[in-house]
Formats: C-alpha cells, structure tokens, sequence
C-alpha cells in the first residue's frame, strides 16, 4: 500500500436544510442548522483513512478548529503535518434543498495561510512514490505539485473548485485527475463526458481521468483503458460530500493495487451511503460497511 499525503482544506460547515435555495433580495427561514466538520481536504482524508488507506494530513485550522483535527485522529489519519497557528478556520455556509442538492459559499480562513516552509517540512517525509492528493481550496497549489513532481511523487488532483488561477496552471504533472462533468466541461468547453475525457487526454496523454457523471455514474479513461459505473441506488438526503466520498475511496483503492473497475466500484457505492446520510465528513461510511452493503445498481 503506497503512503498518501492529503494536503488541503478543512472547514467547519454551517448547513441550513431550506425549502429551496436563497433567491436574490428574499429573507427566508431554514427548517434547521447544524454545524459539521468539512472541507474538501478533510473529507479526502476522512474517506481515505475509512478506506483503510495510509494518509497523513497537511494543511493549516485556527485555534478554533481543534476539534475538526481530532476527527481525523478518529479517522485514523496521521496529523503531525497540520498547523493550527492560522487566523481562523475556514467556514462554509451550505443550503440544502428538500431534493439533497446543495449550494456553498466559502470562507478560505486559515486554509489560505499555509507557507512553503510548512510544505516543504512535510514533503521531507515523503519520497518517490508515494502518493499527493489536492483539490482547489488552498492557497500554494502549484508549489504543492511542483515539490511532488520534483521528488517523483504520483499527483492526484481534484480540481474542485474550478477558478482562474487553476485553469493557467500546467497539469501535466497530474497522474490521476479526479473531477465531475460541470468541472470537465469548465477545462475543456465540451459537454459529453467522452468529448472530454479526449480533450484533456490529448492535453495530457498520461494522465487517467476519472470523471463522475452524477446520476449517470463515473467513467475512467487513459492512453489505453476506458471503464464506466454505474451508480447504486439510495434514497438522497443530502449530497454534500459524496464527491470527496468517491475520491478518497478511489485513490484509497487504486494506491493498495486494486483494479480501476474495483476502484470505481467500491467509491460509487461508498458515494451511494454518503449521500444517504446528512453532513460531509460526518456522512461517509467505513469500509466494513460498504464491503457488507447490499446496494442495487442502476440499470
């Protein structure tokens, strides 16, 4: 099993269950708030490690966001590389409609804080090989897959959120560039999920792309390979999560030398409880529990 380091957000999510998304220039009262651990970052690293993935966290929380280190401790992520000295934690503020589908307003926070020299303490510890997992919600990310090229590591990247900045930056250092079909067509201004696996191949001929489709399951293609999922059918509470759900239970996976349609497999399944359940982090099973679920597929 390869060693993996997650560097990247972690917020604490403020969720308003609503009877519809905020319209412009309406007040209107949620049903209930309740107060989750989250960010991109710490949800990677939670399913990874509920994966039984090896996975040290790096990135930095205020003095108020102790608690949300703990829940990686509980998970089983190691977090000598998480710094607690930033202004404050970042925040998100998410509503979520009767339907399960949400919409996020971000607060970067300390997760905009970290320095190179944190980065580069943490990078000592790794070697080629090894395994960096990012997203979008940090600051320094082209530094981060810089040192992780230099040193030989395998990058894995959710591009989540898709901004200016990331669309300048050169991906070809990415091995495994996991994103969903709003972000694809963002990168590659198609719309077919083919259409776009092709366009960022011919980018990049060596990355592997996964790309997950929503109700239309996930798909992987590369150079040589091209495997689809379908999804597993549950009745949806709340979807938040459920992409870093599939992403930590994929590259948790993939790294212990599983096949990709076995990868592709258990994450859509581990996606399929996590949105059957309300929070992000707080929502996404163990792998006991998805080994032993008995999920129906789509047909």
């Amino acid at each position: 099993m390869k060693r993996i380091l997650s560097y990247g957000s972690l917020n604490v999510d403020m969720v308003y269950s609503m009877p519809h998304f905020v319209q412009p220039g309406e007040t209107i009262a949620a049903f209930k708030m309740e107060r989750f651990p989250g960010g991109k970052g710490l949800n990677q690293s939670v399913a990874l490690s509920r994966a039984g993935a090896k996975v040290w966290h790096g990135g930095k929380i205020g003095a108020d966001g102790k608690w949300l280190s703990d829940i990686l401790e509980e998970s089983g992520a190691d977090v000598s590389f998480l710094r607690n000295s930033g202004s404050s934690t970042g925040t998100a503020i998410i509503q979520v409609a009767p339907s399960g589908e949400n919409c996020i307003i971000l607060n970067h926070g300390a997760n905009y804080e970290n320095t190179k020299e944190e980065i580069d303490e943490a990078f000592n510890n790794f070697t080629a090989g090894d395994i960096l997992l990012l997203q979008n919600e940090i600051n320094l990310l082209q530094y981060l897959i810089e040192k992780a090229a230099e040193k030989g590591m395998e990058i894995a990247l959710n591009p989540s959120p898709i901004d200016e900045n990331l669309m300048k930056m050169d991906l070809s250092p990415v091995r495994y560039l996991i994103l969903n079909e709003i972000e694809g067509g963002a990168i590659t201004g198609r719309k077919e999920p083919e259409e776009i696996c092709r366009m960022l191949l011919g980018r990049y001929p060596e990355m592997k792309i996964v790309l997950t489709l929503g109700g239309d399951g996930a798909m992987y293609m590369d150079s040589e390979s091209t495997f689809r999922q379908s999804i597993f059918q549950v009745e949806t509470v709340d979807t938040t999560g459920a992409g870093d759900t599939f992403t930590g239970y994929f590259l948790a996976f993939v790294s212990e030398g599983k096949s990709v349609p076995e990868a592709l497999k258990a994450a859509s399944k581990a996606a399929a409880l996590a949105v059957s359940r309300n929070g992000a982090a707080a929502s996404i099973p163990v792998r006991a529990d998805v080994m032993a679920a008995q999920l129906k597929e789509k047909s």
